[in-house]
């Protein structure tokens, strides 16, 4: 099947305009509204776990003009925040939804942080009141602290549970593009968070914006299994599918038995994933191919090269028939579109997953951004880039090196208004001119790709004055499964002339360690793979240093390995 592309698929908004909204694009309140008339039968939100919960687009509705109007009598008004916390449910989107209906600000908050730690940042964004899981709802916010408190859980809180709110009939005005929607904590639980602030037309020119390089259709279902308070998961799970009238079926937790069985299930087409969890099920999948012998096994290797060869230089798409044995193993059957974000991809996951019928999708962005700024066209891609600027999105690369690599600096719609209480930090990163900075080296193609090269305050500067980028050098670990977590790092090699060497930290996968190796076989093996690697890089990126960690290293809500912690916690080691 051959993939058409329509380059502006926001364009319809235009016969909307003056009905159901009048500023430059719709608010996402008034986005829902167009929607409940175009498709309002369509199914809205779903979950399955731990029962089954269906709401459609009118349904949905109906739920949040009750629950707003009741916001509105406990004395919530237009600009004040209100925190949500709790697994991803249908429930965490009809709090958000009807939050951000009565013109107040949504303040999401990751429920993996301490009771502390969530508290904290709620007091930052001075919230007035807050819906919280049941398991939660009696250790945060003692004592009234946050004015009222709605449960998003049923159990034990039947009369404070969110789709059992009392009927009122308080009146509202639902906000424009141009107003505040929504506060995301993007560091800090403790002290000053950075608390990013976005507008309706923030969220919903990106959503769009981002469209002009995918296909998304009101057929659609997406599956929200990452945490969705992060601004990954919010846009281009919920809010995507929120623009074009789609299902979102939530997974409350990332077990894997489980997502199997829900996406099954809700017969999900649109899958997001950290890369993590995309080599899993590629390794997964290839491990069943070479289960098969060498015969078989080559020969589907061949059938998938030429799959992947047909897909990208004719832009048809053969594979999805040939391969549904492999797919259907991993629940990927009815997956139409595969999202990689929040961290670098190998080249060589991205080109399998293309060759066996997927379009695969990686994209970059900040919560600064709203969040996302490129991605890869599913028509025409590069695996080892992290795609084409959006529509609507100036992008400049500054202070380049030797090789071209520079900061990536962005103006647009997406760019957010700046950080809550903290003028000093958002004139740090938004110029004069309203280029945000994003603290990301890359470099820009002559076709238009742009690739990711590092973090600016990563880099790690050599004797010999070279700049490298741990997450380049990390990148190329992610095929080597004995190998579960990997941190590259600098090391003072001379104080006086500020060099570093190179040393990676390993923390072993579980199959690994379980096979009880000796300390010295463990450092021989892992010596090994180092060896082998540093024969595909430069010499002044080479490791000189091996070191196996015994525990896990302390990792974000989205898989991302806390650098600055491991530093830290493993100075010793690393400079010894």
């Amino acid at each position: 099947m051959k993939v058409k592309h329509n380059p502006t698929p926001w364009k319809f908004l235009e016969e909307y305009k003056g009905k159901y909204f009048n500023g430059e694009w719709p608010s996402l309140p008034e986005m829902f509204d167009i929607n409940v008339e175009r498709y309002p039968d369509n199914k809205c939100w779903e979950c399955f776990n731990p029962e089954h919960i269906l709401l459609t687009y009118k349904e949905a509705k109906e739920l949040q003009k009750k629950i707003a109007s009741y916001l509105v009598s406990l004395g919530v008004k237009k600009g004040d925040r209100v925190g949500v916390t709790g697994l991803n449910s249908p429930e965490w989107a009809l709090a958000y939804m009807s939050i951000i209906t009565m013109g107040a600000i949504v303040a999401p908050v990751d429920y993996s942080l301490t009771d502390e730690e969530i508290e904290n940042l709620l007091d930052f964004a001075e919230v007035k009141g807050l819906f919280v899981d049941g398991e939660r709802y009696d250790r945060i916010g003692k004592g009234g602290k946050y004015g009222f408190k709605i449960s998003l859980t049923p159990k034990n809180y039947e009369e404070q549970y969110i789709l059992n709110v009392p009927e009122t009939e308080m009146t509202y005005e639902q906000p424009n593009c141009d107003d505040l929607a929504a506060f995301l904590f993007t560091s800090g639980t403790t002290g000053t968070p950075k608390t990013v602030m976005l507008t309706h037309k923030n969220l919903v020119s990106d959503a769009w914006q981002a469209q002009g390089l995918m296909n998304i259709y009101s057929t659609d279902v997406f599956y929200a299994i990452l945490p969705i308070q992060h601004a990954y998961t919010m846009l281009a799970v919920m809010i995507e599918a929120l623009c074009v009238g789609a299902n979102v079926v939530f997974g409350k937790r990332l077990v894997i038995k489980q997502l199997f069985k829900e996406m099954k299930e809700g017969k999900v087409t649109m899958f997001l994933a950290v890369p993590l969890l995309y080599n899993k099920l590629i390794s997964a999948m290839m491990k069943g191919v070479a289960e098969k012998g060498k015969f078989v096994a080559g020969l589907i290797h061949a059938m998938m090269g030429f799959s992947g060869w047909m897909k990208k230089a004719f832009n048809v798409n053969i594979g999805k028939k040939m391969f549904g044995f492999l797919l259907k193993k991993v629940s990927l059957e009815n997956v139409r579109i595969c999202i990689s974000g929040g961290g670098p991809l190998p080249a060589s996951t991205f080109k399998q997953f293309n060759q066996l019928g997927l379009d695969f999708v990686q994209g970059y962005g900040l919560t600064e951004t709203s969040p996302i700024l490129t991605l890869n066209p599913i028509f025409d891609y590069e695996e080892a880039s992290i795609g084409k600027v959006l529509p609507g999105v100036e992008m400049k690369f500054i202070d380049k090196d030797e090789n071209g690599n520079g900061e990536i600096c962005v103006k647009g719609s997406m760019v957010m208004q700046g950080y809550y209480n903290n003028e000093e930090a958002t004139k740090e990163i938004i110029d004069e001119d309203g280029f945000l900075h994003t603290g990301d080296i890359g470099y820009i193609d002559d076709r238009g790709f742009v690739y990711l090269t590092g973090r600016a305050k990563n880099i790690i500067v050599t004797e010999g004055g070279k700049n490298v980028f741990p997450e380049e050098i990390e990148d190329h670990f992610q095929l080597y499964y004995d190998a579960d977590q990997v941190c590259v790092l600098g090391y003072t090699l001379d104080a006086k002339m500020k060099s570093e060497g190179i040393c990676v930290l390993i923390y072993p996968s579980d199959e690994y360690r379980n096979a009880n190796h000796s300390k010295e076989e463990t450092q021989k093996h892992f010596e090994g793979i180092v060896d082998e690697i540093n024969k595909e890089l430069l010499p002044y990126k080479r490791m000189r240093k091996v070191i196996i960690i015994d525990e896990p290293m302390e990792m974000s809500s989205t898989k991302k390995i806390k650098r600055f912690v491991v530093a830290k916690k493993y100075k010793a080691l690393i400079n010894g």
